[in-house]
């Protein structure tokens, strides 16, 4: 298993990227504006799509992925994501006035896009993978992916506040863990807004990892453009021996 990271900020400018993963060249986690940088090859390539929620950075890519490859197929875009996620792209995205309704077009019998609910626990086997969506603490209704091969397994929050045991319960049981990628968006002097949005910052990201019994690498992700040495900083300030490391576009993590 191959995993490249297409984007991983929380904003874009400049060489930033929002929130893609991108799986042995078939499946993605996220469509945010990284999927952009694919050649069209390379887009026609991506069968299945897994949304952690709704947010724009986290599904730009998607109707405009649909424009791009969609008369190229031969086949729908497989979508999963949560029932209220589907829902709310139905109504805000695909409805005619934003972007056409890619599920009837070119025909409701072949369409360019497929939507198929998830519930959180449940796994969905593509090739050799599967991916096991885990709820997460967000503004909007939101899940995280517990991602296993036979060679080991990968975790990604995908955008969250502090977690309960529903969680972490799924993290540390999972044994041939290889990886956890997990968010830390704000700086501390933001905690407030990190508190209403329901993201991480450095504080209550050390206060996450006391709840961490595995022995993975753990990754930092969605930071804020030019708070990157900031929220590391900080992270150190809290606790010095956490072991992390960040992040970047470009990075290609194998199991």
């Amino acid at each position: 298993m191959q995993i490249q990271v297409l984007g991983c900020s929380g904003g874009i400018g400049q060489d930033l990227r929002t929130t893609s993963l991108l799986f042995d060249d078939r499946v993605l986690i996220d469509m945010g504006t990284g999927v952009g940088d694919l050649s069209l090859g390379a887009m026609e390539a991506i069968d299945t799509v897994f949304l952690t929620h709704s947010h724009l950075d986290h599904i730009v890519a998607l109707p405009l992925i649909l424009d791009s490859v969609g008369p190229r197929r031969d086949k729908p875009l497989q979508v999963y994501a949560l029932k209220e996620t589907i829902e709310i792209l139905q109504a805000h995205i695909f409805n005619g006035s934003i972007w056409p309704d890619f599920t009837a077009i070119p025909t409701a019998e072949t369409p360019f896009l497929r939507f198929e609910p998830i519930t959180p626990g449940q796994s969905i086997a593509v090739d050799n993978k599967k991916f096991q969506a885990i709820v997460v603490n967000h503004t909007v209704p939101a899940v995280g992916y517990l991602v296993s091969s036979d060679q080991g397994s990968f975790a990604f929050t995908g955008d969250t506040a502090q977690n309960k045991e529903e969680f972490w319960g799924v993290i540390n049981d999972c044994h041939d863990l290889k990886h956890l990628v997990i968010e830390t968006s704000f700086v501390d002097a933001d905690a407030e807004v990190a508190l209403l949005s329901r993201h991480l910052n450095p504080a209550t990201f050390v206060e996450e990892m006391t709840k961490y019994r595995n022995s993975a690498r753990v990754w930092l992700t969605h930071m804020m453009p030019g708070f990157e040495e900031e929220i590391t900083s900080q992270i150190r300030q809290h606790n010095s021996a956490l072991d992390f490391s960040i992040l970047k576009r470009g990075d290609r993590i194998n199991i």
